[in-house]
């Protein structure tokens, strides 16, 4: 009997989330999603069927039962046209996953008709530019695969990789690039592209260590890349070792009966018959583990980044902790490394380790959870060795600002940084202009290694979203002070001969532009300018980064600092006569200019300007006109 109602969708969503994450998906994901499916048709919730459709289409076809998963498909896109959703965004991922669907059955002709139609709907319905889109560019390229068609499947997943390193708020950090990549690797190898194939491999496994990603489900998919790209170079030993940590995932997240793990194990048993006999007699099966959390004694120090340690310390010492004393917070506790250091930017070096560095990470629970277990957590962690990889905890400075590590409940470890239990909204501007880049950087930064209850993502989420009319109001400021500093000041300055007047107007310019320059890559990708010290880092990092926008303003802004002293008070080799004497000013300018040229250049390309002006302050007018917000635009 059926009747009219709502179904809970975003609740069972949240629950099916939680199956996974806690690694129960094997026993309890087929349960929850056939109770919703009849929930929802009780109930004649049909938009809400057609979500957990989509949803019973993916489990199906993960476990091998690919008729169910093809009959999944028909009901789901039976269900679009009766509810009128041609053309929508439901639409599109509907279509993409039966496809997907189609091609795992084998059906690899209705799968490129399927994939062609998504393209075409998610193109309108999505954007050119959505993460959905690089999803189905994936997809598709794995069916080109299939049918032999590698040249095409690389441009496909090169497309995807351009995608989401553009949308990506931590592309280090990211799954869906990891897995674009351990796709790019096979395509790479079966073309002879093989110095090509061992990068995209490299940076796929990279990906899923630094984000802690080692018990996903999609880690055993770019763990079984790594093993093909590996054999298929003639590398078996590596093979194995790859094929063997992902049948463990499989197993965990979907049960030694699956498709998957019947697949995978097929495949290590073909790579150990390739490695021969040596793989019985590995060091590597034969030797004792260490005791965990048990520094080796003299060992010399690994070379080794802040945030490396902190993952490596968390996953050999505090995991085990937190199994052991609070099992209960396995689910519920976040964990990573953000805040204050330079090891949260991924900039620390040698020379960052003489302070406020050493192995720890940082927990953070909810309100209700650090009230009843934060002060007993807290005490296991003091008690926690303080050594790790033979390093210790540096002295905290004065400047530390209180701790860094350890228990902190949510809001108030944002609140420490920021002065906000979470971000402004949309509709208190005042109260981002009153943010600090560099107090949003520190925010923002870092990594978080598991968030199974996903409260503190949601918080730092909330950070980043910085609100298009503040986001454009900074921008306008920033090419205002460009303008009064660098383009008017340092030509005027230097002509009258106050050299140390240029050269304070060379360092407003230098920050008003870096600022501009992560701005307008957005801060939910390019994250926030971050403390002064850190600001040519940043840039760096950023011009390295595919598809970044403005990577040439870094290097004129590293000419401008370098050629300041000289043009602005005089120096040897470049002319006599103190302030802008000889071709320093010259070239001074010229960076200035050249780098103002470019910002002018992006606020075209995104449509905030049309003024082909070379004067910054020119352009101001049309990006203040886009803004929305009264008191913003009076500014």
């Amino acid at each position: 009997m059926t009747g009219e109602g709502r179904f809970d969708v975003d609740g069972f969503l949240r629950e099916l989330d939680q199956v996974f994450a806690e690694h129960r998906g094997a026993t309890h994901a087929e349960p929850l999603v056939r109770e919703a499916l009849a929930a929802t048709r009780d109930l004649g919730d049909r938009a809400a069927e057609l979500t957990v459709a989509n949803e019973a289409m993916g489990l199906m076809r993960s476990l091998g039962r690919h008729d169910e998963a093809l009959g999944m498909a028909d009901a789901a896109i039976a269900l679009v046209a009766a509810l009128g959703l041609d053309g929508s965004e439901a639409h599109a991922t509907t279509l993409i996953n039966v496809a997907t669907a189609r091609r795992a059955a084998g059906r690899l002709d209705d799968a490129r008709v399927g994939y062609e139609r998504a393209l075409e709907v998610a193109a309108v319905a999505f954007g050119p530019r959505d993460r959905r889109v690089a999803a189905l560019r994936n997809n598709l390229a794995l069916l080109l695969s299939d049918r032999g068609e590698h040249r095409a499947a690389r441009a496909e997943l090169l497309a995807a990789l351009a995608v989401l390193e553009a949308a990506s708020v931590d592309p280090g950090a990211d799954l869906d690039i990891a897995s674009s990549r351990t796709n790019l690797a096979l395509e790479c190898v079966r073309l002879g592209l093989d110095a090509e194939a061992v990068t995209h491999a490299e940076a796929s496994m990279e990906i899923f260590r630094r984000g802690a990603h080692e018990r996903d489900p999609h880690y055993a998919a770019a763990l079984a890349g790594h093993a093909e790209v590996s054999l298929l170079m003639g590398r078996p030993a590596d093979a194995v070792d790859a094929y063997a940590r992902a049948l463990a995932v499989v197993e965990e997240c979907y049960g030694r009966g699956s498709d998957a793990y019947a697949v995978t194990e097929a495949n290590l048993a073909e790579a150990r018959a390739r490695q021969g006999p040596r793989a019985a007699s590995s060091p590597r099966a034969s030797s004792p583990a260490a005791p965990i959390g048990a520094p080796e004694p003299h060992a010399a120090p690994d070379p080794v980044t802040g945030l490396e340690l902190a993952r490596s310390y968390w996953e050999q010492v505090g995991l085990p902790m937190l199994e052991e004393r609070h099992p209960a917070l396995l689910a519920r506790a976040a964990v990573g490394l953000v805040g204050h250091g330079s090891d949260r930017y991924g900039f620390d070096d040698a020379w960052s380790r003489d302070h406020d560095w050493g192995p720890g990470f940082c927990v953070w629970l909810t309100a209700e959870d650090h009230a009843r277990h934060g002060a007993a957590l807290q005490a296991d962690y003091d008690a926690l060795p303080r050594e790790h990889r033979g390093h210790v905890w540096g002295p905290e400075t004065p400047r530390a600002a209180g701790r860094r590590v350890g228990v902190f409940e949510v809001g108030g470890f944002f609140e420490s940084l920021t002065g906000h239990r979470e971000a402004p909204g949309a509709d208190a501007p005042h109260a981002w202009m009153l943010l600090d880049e560099a107090t949003l950087a520190a925010a923002t930064n870092g990594a978080v290694f598991r968030d199974p209850l996903g409260a503190f993502s949601r918080v730092r989420d909330g950070f980043r979203r910085m609100p298009e009319d503040v986001r454009i109001a900074l921008v306008s400021r920033r090419i205002g002070m460009m303008a009064q500093a660098g383009q008017y000041n340092v030509p005027r300055m230097l002509a009258r001969g106050d050299g140390e007047a240029a050269w304070v107007a060379v360092g407003e310019f230098v920050s008003a532009a870096s600022s501009a320059v992560l701005l307008l890559n957005r801060p939910s990708s390019a994250g926030y300018l971050p403390y002064y010290k850190w600001r040519f880092a940043a840039l760096r990092a950023l011009a390295a980064r595919p598809a970044s926008r403005l990577p040439g303003v870094h290097p004129l802004l590293s000419d401008a600092v370098r050629l300041a002293s000289a043009a602005c008070l005089g120096g040897a080799g470049f002319g006599e006569g103190g302030a802008g004497a000889g071709p320093a000013r010259a070239a001074l300018e010229a960076a200035i200019a050249e780098a103002c040229a470019l910002v002018a250049g992006e606020l075209r390309t995104q449509g905030l300007s049309r003024s082909g002006d070379p004067f910054l302050e020119a352009h101001r007018a049309e990006l203040d006109a886009r803004i929305g917000d009264p008191w913003l635009r009076g500014l």
